[in-house]
């Protein structure tokens, strides 16, 4: 009989123990290490490997054919092993100031770091992210600053028939605030969802730094989810834990854009917004650009200032709601017969969409019709929508 109670407790340690495996489950290896110099070293574990690379947006891009058409794409470079079976590689140059991803290639494999719990998922690739300090990267840590609220929440869309979801970032100060915020419906790309800005934008803490700044007024931000076919992100709707897929769940079809008043009427009931026409803003990254131009054109009285990051500004495919896309020009006639306070379009000078742009802005020019152009280099990645993002806040709701 004495022995069933050293039975059970020799039970309990082993399930302690087991339970506390996530203590001591990381090795122990600083990687990345951010050297003061700026230079960065990756380091990987694996001594029985036969070739161990590092592929990440700190490395010279090099062409990568997609179904939109050529684009950049991270290279990789070659770690080499040490005396303890561990891989190295030290970056030949200090990195400047900016959000980097990264992942190793093992003998082939795509692998996350080990040694680095920060990651971040683009459609299906989930990949590790440092920050370089100094610079703008600054503007996407989190500081010792007054914060913002993010919250994700749930609206009636009669027209698409679901419920679905929305995060919305409020400003410092919100919860205890008389007063009503300008808003910005801030849109994301193909393959994205109402995370993208969040996650990969890192929307919340640039809105942190620049309002602290006071470079930019506090507002409220929702980030919709432009699939009109999905209800929420990946593993945040009742569909459950799918992979993530380029274009699945898109349909660019004009059912969103019909269906964006909804979005706003939400807004104006539930949060402190204000509701004319000067204190709305929309603005989105290739496809949510091409969805903010169609909504802002086919609602001319909703939006003063309209931002088109890398806009995917092509014609519609396939089965499409041509009340959306029709009469184009009339519509864009009467939106900036209204003077629009700002109409800004950013695209990199090697992103496939670049010739796109170039051709909706010689037609804006022939018409007459004001905007503000904003050219960068590189192509269609998230630093540049990053970047934009910055550039575009301070000139919101002056």
């Amino acid at each position: 009989m004495k022995k069933i109670p050293f039975l059970i407790m020799s039970l309990a340690l082993c399930a302690s123990v087991y339970s506390q495996q996530a203590l001591w489950g990381g090795q122990e290896i600083i990687s990345p290490e951010i050297h003061p110099d700026n230079k960065v070293t990756f380091r990987f574990n694996a001594p029985d490997a036969k070739k161990v690379e590092v592929t990440g947006d700190f490395l010279p891009t090099q062409k990568m054919k997609t179904p939109m058409g050529e684009t950049d794409a991270p290279g990789s470079a070659a770690l080499l092993k040490n005396e303890k079976g561990v891989w190295e590689y030290t970056t030949p140059q200090p990195l400047a100031s900016e959000l980097y991803s990264y992942s190793f290639i093992i003998d082939g494999l795509k692998v996350t770091d080990p040694s680095n719990v920060y990651m971040s998922r683009d459609i299906a690739s989930v990949t590790n992210i440092f920050i370089i300090g100094g610079g703008i990267g600054d503007l996407y840590k989190v500081n010792d600053v007054p914060h913002g609220t993010v919250a994700r929440t749930w609206y009636e869309s009669q027209s698409l028939g679901m419920s679905r979801r929305l995060t919305v970032y409020l400003p410092p100060g919100y919860e205890t605030s008389e007063e009503s915020f300008p808003v910005l419906y801030l849109l994301h790309g193909a393959g994205g969802d109402e995370e993208a800005w969040i996650e990969l934008g890192r929307a919340s803490q640039i809105l942190d730094n620049m309002i602290a700044q006071g470079n930019v007024k506090p507002m409220i931000v929702v980030m919709t989810n432009g699939n009109a076919g999905q209800q929420a992100a990946p593993g945040e709707s009742p569909r459950g834990m799918y992979k993530p897929s380029f274009m699945g769940d898109t349909r660019m079809d004009g059912a969103f854009e019909e269906s964006f008043p909804e979005i706003v009427a939400f807004a104006e009931r539930n949060y402190l917004v204000k509701t004319e026409k000067v204190d709305r803003a929309i603005a989105g990254l290739s496809m949510g650009g091409f969805h903010s131009m169609h909504i802002s054109k086919q609602y001319p009285d909703m939006f003063d200032y309209v931002g088109l990051f890398s806009a995917a500004i092509i014609p519609p495919q396939g089965d499409v709601k041509l009340g959306v896309y029709e009469n184009m020009d009339e519509k864009l006639k009467i939106q900036f017969s209204q003077n629009p306070k700002l109409y800004w379009i950013a695209i990199g000078n090697t992103d496939f969409l670049f010739k796109n742009n170039t051709d909706y802005r010689k037609m804006l020019d022939e018409k007459g019709y004001k905007y503000i152009y904003r050219e960068s280099g590189e192509g269609h990645i998230w630093k540049n929508w990053r970047i934009y993002l910055t550039e575009f806040l301070p000139m919101l709701f002056k």
